[in-house]
């Protein structure tokens, strides 16, 4: 069976992945199997997407039952999870607007169309460049492939959108050189997460909020991968005691199906009136009734805080390898449930990567030497140490 996907595959999707020769084919929990039956722990949760790991039962339920009452009905009209969706975000992130999408990327194009066009609004029509962060990455439209602070991911799409300045992460002096009157806003994600699973150092994002400030400019945060508990609170900039005026949700909001959204202040809901902005598909019922399942699932079974306790175990085994292999690895960093394990020289991480998933684990890689592990918040401390056991093999043998 196996060998005649891959042949249908390898004929007619598109070439712009390099997927390995396996077929996943079902899921429970934190495994996985493929089509020829063998079992995966996944530390790499669909990218940090699945959140409740695979076939969570309230989660299957949530979805069938709304699939069967109501599927889509564009935004024509209001539908009843959609509101309820709106409302949650807002309680949870301290927000009063929610507007939904289907990804990421959409979610900061959502972003980047509101600071532009606030000011515009405002008749500050000066105000339109936007301070961004090298190593950053905030998806692959053309909008936020401007943002996204890696040449390797820009290279041949032509001239971009215009407007962006790229900073070091972490630089507050750099970013204020940077500053002057037409900066629209700061776009920040509190830990680099495709940069190499970088926090933010100390200080950073309120001395962001600061210069924001003083330059009347907006401070946006990507949530992207550090939002819905992954790091052990609700938003990764909570870490930091900051206030952001608008953010961008994706991945874990959905537990595996798309749903995106950008969440604001009220200062800025009047800046994307009717016309200017919107999705066919954004806050359907059926997204939002999954986006609803996960939020009532991490409250049910208290995963935010359990990413932080399992966050921590995770981050000692890591450390504890890179002790005993200091020739090979260099360090671990992260926030939760958000980790990477950083190599030293130049590691082949998709041969390491695929030497993993040969032996039963899947995880990620990020920027140049980072194995990243983003394992579903629902992760135990015996997949813990079974995935700490094949990691540390893997890279004694490397």
């Amino acid at each position: 069976m196996s060998e005649d996907l891959l042949a249908v595959a390898q004929t007619h999707l598109y070439p712009n992945y390099r997927q390995p020769p396996v077929v996943l084919s079902r899921g429970r929990g934190l495994e996985v199997w493929d089509t020829d039956g063998k079992r995966y722990l996944d530390f790499a949760a669909g990218v940090a997407v699945c959140a409740l790991g695979h076939a969570h039962p309230s989660y299957v339920a949530a979805v069938g039952e709304q699939v069967a009452r109501l599927g889509h009905v564009s935004n024509y009209f209001y539908n009843e999870p959609n509101i309820r969706l709106a409302g949650e975000l807002c309680r949870r992130t301290g927000m009063d607007r929610a507007l939904f999408c289907n990804s990421g990327a959409e979610a900061n194009e959502a972003l980047l169309k509101l600071a532009r066009r606030h000011f515009f609004a405002k008749g500050e029509t000066d105000k339109v460049r936007f301070v961004a962060f090298d190593g950053s990455f905030h998806g692959r439209t053309m909008g936020a492939l401007a943002l996204t602070g890696q040449a390797k991911y820009q290279a041949g799409f032509g001239p971009g959108v215009g407007g962006v300045t790229h900073v070091p992460y972490g630089d507050l002096d750099a970013v204020r050189a940077a500053m002057g009157p037409d900066v629209a806003a700061i776009l920040v994600e509190p830990v680099l997460g495709e940069g190499g699973v970088v926090p933010a150092p100390a200080g950073f994002l309120a001395g962001l909020r600061a210069l924001a400030d003083e330059h009347g400019a907006l401070l946006l945060a990507d949530e992207i991968q550090t939002g819905v508990g992954r790091t052990g609170k609700f938003l990764g900039h909570e870490h930091d005691g900051v206030r952001v005026d608008a953010l961008s949700l994706a991945k874990g909001l959905g537990g595996g199906f798309p749903v995106g959204a950008m969440v604001c202040r009220e200062s800025l809901a009047g800046a994307l009136p009717p016309g200017t902005h919107g999705s066919t598909y954004g806050g359907n019922p059926l997204a939002s009734a999954a986006a609803l399942s996960v939020l009532s699932i991490l409250d049910a079974e208290g995963l935010v805080a359990r990413a932080a306790e399992q966050g921590e175990a995770l981050s000692r085994g890591l450390a504890a390898i890179a002790a005993r292999l200091p020739e090979k690895v260099e360090r671990e960093r992260g926030r939760g449930l958000l980790r990477a394990l950083v190599l030293r020289g130049a590691p082949d991480l998709r041969s390491l990567s695929g030497r993993l998933r040969e032996r039963g684990l899947l995880v990620t890689v990020a920027g140049e030497r980072a194995l990243r592990f983003t394992p579903p918040l629902i992760v135990s401390a015996a997949q813990i140490t079974e995935a700490l056991s094949v990691v540390e093999a893997v890279l004694a043998e490397a």
